[in-house]
C-alpha cells in the first residue's frame, strides 16, 4: 500500500456507490479500479489537464460502466430536468440540468477518462476545506478525483459551472484556477448540445 502511484481520492468514492444520485455510477469496486490503474500505470500516457496539477488517463473501459452524457435533440429535450445540487456537504448548491437515468438510451462506454490530481494539490484543497486526506501516508503520485465514461479517447470539456466553481477558490470547493474565457466558451458550445445522465 505504501508505494501506490495512484489512489482513489475520497471525493471520487461516491461514484462507486449505486445509491448516490449526484454522480455517475462506476460499475467497479474501489479496490478493482485502484488495482487496475496501478497495474497499467505509465507516466508517458498521461495527458495534460486544465492546470499543471491535473492529468488525464484515457483507458479502454474494462467495466460495464455506461455513458454519462447524451446529445440533446428536439425529440428528447422535453425530458430534461433541473436541480440545485452540491457535490459535497461543504459546497454551495448550483443549478444543473440532466436526463434522468432510463429516459434516454445509455450504452456501455468505450473509454474511461480517469481525472487525476497531484498529491500536493489534494493536500492543499483538503486543508482549505478543513478535511484530512486518508491517503496522506501513502507515497502516491496521483489521486483519482473523477471517472468519466465516454466514447472518446480525449477530453470532453469541463462543464461551465465547474469552471466557475474552480475560479471561486479552494474554500468553495474549487481548485483556485482562474477562468479561461476561451475554454469556457468551448464548454458552453458542448454543454448547450449535451447533458449528463443521472439518477
Amino acid at each position: 500500500m505504501k508505494n501506490l502511484r495512484i489512489v482513489i481520492d475520497p471525493f471520487c468514492l461516491k461514484q462507486f456507490d449505486p445509491n448516490v444520485k449526484t454522480s455517475t455510477y462506476v460499475c467497479s469496486t474501489v479496490e478493482e479500479m485502484q488495482e487496475h490503474l496501478n497495474k497499467i500505470y505509465d507516466p508517458s500516457k498521461l495527458v495534460d489537464g486544465y492546470a499543471p496539477f491535473c492529468k488525464h488517463l484515457f483507458i479502454p473501459n474494462f467495466t460495464q460502466t455506461k455513458l454519462s452524457t447524451s446529445k440533446i435533440t428536439p425529440e428528447n429535450e422535453h425530458l430534461l430536468k433541473t436541480i440545485y445540487e452540491a457535490r459535497t456537504e461543504k459546497e454551495l448548491p448550483v443549478l444543473r440540468r440532466y436526463f434522468p437515468v432510463g429516459s434516454v438510451p445509455q450504452e456501455v462506454a468505450s473509454h474511461l477518462d480517469i481525472i487525476l490530481y497531484s498529491k500536493e494539490q489534494i493536500q492543499l484543497e483538503n486543508a482549505a476545506m478543513g478535511n484530512v486526506d486518508p491517503n496522506k501516508d501513502i507515497d502516491y503520485h496521483w489521486g483519482v478525483v473523477s471517472v468519466k465514461p465516454q466514447n472518446l479517447d480525449y477530453e470532453i470539456p469541463m462543464d461551465p459551472i465547474t469552471m466557475m466553481r474552480n475560479a471561486l477558490g479552494k474554500e468553495e470547493g474549487g481548485s483556485g484556477v482562474p477562468l479561461d474565457r476561451k475554454k469556457y466558451l468551448e464548454s458552453v458550445e458542448f454543454w448547450s448540445k449535451n447533458a449528463i445522465i443521472k439518477q
